[in-house]
């Protein structure tokens, strides 16, 4: 299951908010990856806002990461704002790239 996580992960990373140019993952968009009910899976993500106008295409993205990888058959992809999205949740690198702190 590690392993299934980890490639989940690593998808993920490929996965760009096209208004920020950061990956998804990096970023702190995601919120969970359970791989507890192999081979579905279900990943809890957020937005950088309500309103983001790439939701669609940001939550297909984040889908197709983790179905792609062998093993998993279905993904279950639900978005929260609980709790809201905050620069906390960037990793340091994502911070200084943007210059938040």
């Amino acid at each position: 299951m590690d392993e299934v996580k980890d490639k989940i992960i690593e998808n993920l990373k490929q996965v760009y908010d096209p208004e920020i140019s950061i990956n998804v993952y990096d970023l702190g968009l995601i919120y969970e990856v359970d791989v507890s009910n192999l081979p579905k899976v279900k990943i809890v993500h957020t937005l950088t806002s309500a309103f983001c106008p790439a939701a669609d295409i940001i939550r297909n993205d984040i889908y197709y990461a983790a179905c792609t990888v062998d093993g998993v058959e279905e993904c279950d992809v639900e978005c929260t704002f609980d709790p809201p999205f905050g620069p906390d949740m960037m990793s340091e690198d994502t911070k200084m790239i943007l210059g938040v702190w």
